[in-house]
């Protein structure tokens, strides 16, 4: 049988044929450092011994290498530019998660600028120095510090023409980018020629993260934590934070060299901080998501458990509630017949909250025959009137009244509830939910507070994304009543009156008048700013 070799001894192996020509170079690069005083010095380069060996080089590994290998510190004269016109821009891809293909270390991690693979290291032992040995590909790029090397030479690259490929890698924007970003749609192109709109580009569902897309899709677009992660530094913050502001620089890139993001990177960590409960491989609900994931970005940001508004997550979507709640007892009268009275004390408490739950009626469980094909619809301010303080709803043995607080978070999140899960079966509520994406008072779900609002004024809000479930049967012979398929897209508003649908990498116009045809699933709605009028969203669009 023949034996298999192991990374390490396949580089102990590796012929003279490979070594001879970077051989030549050093020789060559010594002889000229030399010359002047008339030495000269054979050069023997020598691979590693352990794989061990090769995983601890890093960066500044220099000192360990043996004496004889010289490194240059910039390109000979007028030749600055030299094997730049090697780089492969069209197969270059840095949305995927920085892991050297050998080593599978995250620590130091350099991307060959030919081929787009990952090595770790760039010093005499490491695996991008053999890699440029090996395959001839001699440019790279440290995917921490943007800075391009060539090697095995070992010298700094620094040329303008590499600064598209930097941008593309960490793309970074100033205050008044990011404010011109809502004026305006601007069209961009990619390498490919292939036009798109910066903001509104699609993602990869690598198998059943759609319902993370989505999410991450319509958080993109909340002006005020859109502009906070493209800005801020969060280099000494968790992976969380830093992952998700990549992403969602990447989403809005007007120099991108492909129409698409991947979510593969931010994905991995998700699925690492929360024990594998969300992935890219098994499908969940958006909510859950949302819920978990708003609320680990808060504590990642240095947010506080007890205070409020300690985040930027919270300064965008907490608000307050009053609960009344009152006890439902029951007693047996003379004809030991149950007789229900109500409790006499009625208890009040102030509970804050990042989503509401909306409540969707029953669906009609049998139809004559002439309705068999009407889907119920139901108006979005029905089902807000929960929140109006004089209904009761029984909640075990307890009946509550909800009523919102002044003053109301600048985005609100609706969480349509649709499923609902039994020891027997899961069901869905197929019940349209109709809404106007503009000009939705909130004044009567608010307990009046003069000192945050003049009663009587409305409380404008506008839609900015509604994501919308569709059920999709697994086999076009499927039967009545098999299990369908979950699948997710999103709409989200564009410039002026244009609304935008994004699912996966599918991404198309759509009419403001449709967006209720669907079955909303999560909404956000962003609040209008004092002395816009009517009609007038709040960031001017």
């Amino acid at each position: 049988m023949a034996e298999i070799s192991t990374p390490s001894r396949k580089r102990k192996e590796m012929s003279d044929d490979h070594i001879e020509p970077a051989v030549k170079r050093l020789k060559l690069q010594e002889s000229n450092g030399n010359a002047a005083n008339g030495t000269t010095e054979s050069l023997e380069l020598q691979p590693p011994t352990t794989t061990t060996e090769v995983a601890e080089i890093d960066e500044e590994d220099e000192f360990d290498a043996p004496a004889r290998v010289i490194r240059q510190e910039a390109p000979p004269e007028g030749f600055d530019d030299l094997y730049l016109d090697t780089i492969n821009r069209g197969v270059l891809d840095f949305d995927f998660e920085k892991l050297c293909s050998v080593s599978l270390s995250n620590i130091n991690v350099y991307a060959c600028l030919v081929c787009g693979k990952y090595y770790q290291g760039r010093g005499p032992k490491s695996y991008a120095y053999f890699h440029a040995l090996e395959e001839g590909h001699h440019v790279y790029i440290n995917m921490q510090t943007q800075k391009v090397y060539v090697l095995p030479e070992g010298y700094e690259v620094k040329n303008k023409s590499l600064d598209d490929i930097k941008f593309v890698s960490d793309p970074r924007y100033t205050k008044e980018q990011v404010i011109a970003m809502d004026r305006e749609a601007k069209t961009a192109w990619t390498l490919g020629g292939k036009e798109y709109t910066p903001g509104f580009v699609g993602m990869n569902n690598i198998k059943e993260n759609d319902y993370f897309n989505v999410v991450v899709q319509a958080l993109s677009h909340v002006p005020p934590l859109r502009n906070y992660f493209m800005q801020e530094e969060f280099s000494a913050k968790p992976e969380l934070v830093k992952r998700l502001s990549i992403l969602i620089r990447k989403i809005w890139n007007p120099r991108a060299f492909k129409s698409h993001v991947s979510p593969h990177e931010l994905l991995q960590e998700i699925s690492l901080r929360s024990n594998k409960k969300f992935t890219l491989t098994a499908q969940s609900d958006p909510v859950e998501f949302l819920s978990w994931f708003l609320n680990n970005l808060h504590l990642a940001l240095g947010g506080s458990k007890t205070k409020p508004g300690s985040s930027m997550i919270q300064r965008c979507f907490q608000g307050k509630l009053k609960v009344e709640s009152q006890a439902i007892t029951a007693k047996a009268d003379a004809g030991d017949r149950l007789r229900f009275e109500e409790a006499a004390e009625v208890k009040a408490d102030v509970n804050r909250f990042m989503l509401l739950t909306l409540d969707l009626p029953a669906a009609p469980l049998f139809q004559d025959e002439l309705e068999g094909n009407i889907i119920p619809q139901v108006p979005l301010t029905s089902i807000l009137s929960k929140y109006d303080g004089l209904k009761a709803q029984e909640h075990l043995n307890y009946r509550k009244r909800y009523r919102l607080l002044h003053p109301l978070p600048p985005f609100l999140l609706f969480h349509v509830k649709r499923f609902s899960t039994n020891k027997f079966i899961s069901e869905r509520n197929p019940t349209i939910v109709t809404f106007d994406a503009r000009n939705l008072d909130m004044s009567p779900y608010v307990e009046p507070n003069p000192q945050f609002h003049q009663m009587g004024e409305p409380i404008w809000y506008d839609l900015v994304a509604n994501i919308v479930h569709e059920a999709v049967r697994g086999r076009e012979d499927s039967v009545e009543g098999e299990a369908e398929k979950r699948t997710w897209k999103c709409q989200v508003r564009g410039a002026g009156e244009e609304w935008v649908q994004i699912q996966d990498l599918f991404v198309e116009k759509t009419q403001k008048e449709l967006l209720y045809l669907g079955e909303s699933y999560l909404q956000v709605w962003e609040r209008r700013r004092p002395g816009k009028g009517k009609g007038k969203a709040a960031n001017g669009r």
